[in-house]
């Protein structure tokens, strides 16, 4: 099929033609799309994944349109029956229609101007068909003078990409919960598991492998609170400003008006920017974005390397904890299992941190009054998002939710530690203390019993100070 057409069933027979600065150029007298989408996908041919893999921004960008034409309604600048059509063309596409005519590459050149184009001829040939005229009419509604109306695409874009980002947060927020509660759960299964914590990799005091899980489930729910603090962030938005920020060619009202209607038909938070010129050219929000998604990620690599090392074994490893088995785990070991859900967690989490890495490329190379590379950012953060929040599903669901204890290897370990020696330091000191844990090493014994061999207390006080569950808090 034509990229250029509407639905599959359209006829290519006819043809129309299209004028911009460079020349002509003949399209599907039906198709949606203009002679701007059809040179950008003509001039970008990149990555191979159109704008449409991300319905958050296609919707997003809509929701701008939208907002705009009901904005300049009320200001008497577009007439009742152009504002109709146009609302309802948004309206389809915030519905998930038309999302396959988003055909412009995700990375381009011209800060979102091929994106912009390529919405603006959609909505304008859909808001014609609606108004009984054939795509193209642009006498009557135009992609530029009508859709794009008091707007550039250096304030158009960059909301979409905010609403975008925003609603990408809020479906994340869910799935790392999730996360959350299953590690939680896991806490509280495992509050009378003993065993031994561990330093540098090395024996430490003993606790419960309950306040393991319960310490992995609140960073997870910190990162949540960073999320969404990151999230609020984007919602100052710069529309009105146009070109630079200065509102070139926006009716003085046309900024508040249409984020006005923008809060009410998304329903997200948004608000005009303090300053529009200082907005137009700032990624701060994006990159504190970034930030947060790039702690989570870092925070889930620390806790599927913490999972694969406690995991590790069966037989000559830590062996702590046993994880759901998913499937075989060589081509020439019989019988072996590997950690493959936080293998593969991991691996996105890796993938987050270079799109934090190209995101902040990105930022720092915007020059005076515009950042061009806002394609970039926007790519890499609704996709870390949404691997992120698939990341987070799997392990909640395929690993965490079906660990189970080696209890008995466990309290073994944690009762026979010499690391119980600390427990002795407030009553026989510190020397005495290491020359006890010492020879319980070297002897393969454990402290309770080289205690009592040297007399240092008596059998029933060296009882209570070594009981390691005395020793794991409250």
């Amino acid at each position: 099929m034509n990229p250029h057409l509407a639905p599959s069933d359209r006829g290519a027979v006819d043809q129309r033609v299209e004028r911009d600065l460079l020349g002509e150029r003949h399209l599907p007298a039906d198709s949606y799309t203009g002679i701007h989408t059809l040179r950008a996908t003509e001039n970008f041919p990149l990555t191979g994944t159109p704008v449409s893999a991300h319905p958050e921004l296609v919707a997003g960008i809509a929701a701008v349109k939208q907002a705009a034409a009901l904005a300049h309604h009320d200001l008497g600048v577009l007439d009742a029956d152009l504002t109709g059509a146009v609302v309802a063309a948004c309206q389809e596409i915030r519905d998930g229609h038309w999302h396959e005519l988003f055909v412009v590459d995700v990375l381009q050149g011209g800060a979102g101007t091929s994106t912009n184009m390529n919405a603006n001829e959609v909505i304008a040939n859909r808001a014609l068909e609606l108004l009984g005229s054939k795509p193209g009419t642009y006498t009557l509604l135009s992609p530029n003078d009508h859709v794009n109306l008091g707007q550039s695409t250096n304030d158009a874009y960059p909301t979409a990409v905010r609403l975008a980002l925003y609603e990408s947060a809020h479906t994340l927020v869910p799935a790392i919960e999730e996360l959350a509660a299953a590690l939680g759960e896991r806490g509280v299964a495992f509050d009378a598991v003993l065993k031994l914590g561990r330093t540098q990799l090395q024996d430490a005091v003993p606790m419960t492998l309950g306040q393991e899980f319960r310490a992995f489930e609140l960073g997870v729910r910190d990162d949540i609170a960073a999320l969404a603090r990151a999230a609020r962030a984007l919602c100052e938005i710069n529309m009105g400003g146009t070109a630079i920020g200065t509102g070139l060619n926006a009716h003085p009202g046309f900024g508040r008006a249409c984020t006005d209607h923008l809060a009410r038909i998304t329903g997200v938070p948004v608000h005009l920017a303090r300053d529009l010129v200082e907005a137009t050219q700032s990624t701060a929000a994006f990159i504190e974005l970034s930030s947060a998604l790039r702690r989570f990620a870092l925070r889930l690599i620390k806790l599927c390397n913490d999972l694969r090392l406690l995991a590790s074994g069966p037989q000559a490893g830590l062996a702590e904890i046993k994880l759901p088995e998913l499937q075989a785990g060589s081509s020439i070991m019989p019988g072996k299992v590997n950690p493959v859900v936080p293998e593969a967690v991991t691996q996105v989490c890796f993938d987050v941190i270079g799109a934090d890495t190209a995101v902040a490329f990105a930022a720092q190379a915007g020059q005076l009054q515009l950042n061009a590379f806002e394609p970039l950012i926007a790519h890499s953060l609704l996709t870390a998002q949404r691997r992120l929040r698939a990341a987070c599903t799997l392990l909640a669901t395929a690993c965490i939710g079906g660990i189970t204890a080696n209890a008995e290897r466990t309290h073994h370990q944690a009762s026979m530690s010499a690391a119980l020696a600390a427990a002795l330091n407030p009553a026989i000191g510190y020397q005495r203390s290491t020359q006890i844990a010492r020879r319980a090493v070297s002897e393969q014994r454990s402290v309770r019993d080289v205690a009592c061999e040297a007399e240092v207390l008596p059998p029933e006080v060296l009882d209570a100070l070594l009981d390691p569950r005395r020793l794991v808090g409250d």
